[in-house]
C-alpha cells in the first residue's frame, strides 16, 4: 500500500528547500523521526530515506538521534562474530 500525503501549497512554497528537492527531502525527515519516536527500525527508516546504511547512520549523528542497540542487536552481533570466527579456524 502506497499512502499519499497532501501537503497545502501555500506550506510547499515556505519551505526552505529547493521545489525539486521536496520529495526526497520529505522522505528523509519523515525517515529520521520515525526512527527516533521508534516507529521504524534502522533499517526500515534507511530505505525510506533512500539511503546506504552508512550515510543514513551519517546522517543519524549529525541530527543527534542515538541509534538504538538493544540486547537482542548485540545477540545477534556476537552471533554473527562467533560464526565468523568459526569459519577462520
Amino acid at each position: 500500500m502506497d499512502i499519499v500525503i497532501e501537503i497545502p501549497k501555500d506550506i510547499l512554497h515556505s519551505m526552505k528547500v529547493p521545489e525539486k528537492e521536496l520529495p526526497d527531502r520529505l522522505k528523509i525527515e519523515l525517515a529520521l523521526r520515525l526512527y527516533q519516536t521508534g516507529v521504524l527500525t534502522f533499517g526500515k527508516a534507511r530505505s525510506l530515506a533512500g539511503m546506504t546504511k552508512w550515510d543514513f547512520q551519517s546522517l543519524l549523528g549529525r541530527e543527534g538521534i542515538h541509534r538504538r542497540y538493544d540486547v537482542q542487536d548485540l545477540e545477534r552481533d556476537l552471533s554473527t562474530l562467533e560464526r565468523l570466527n568459526g569459519g577462520n579456524k
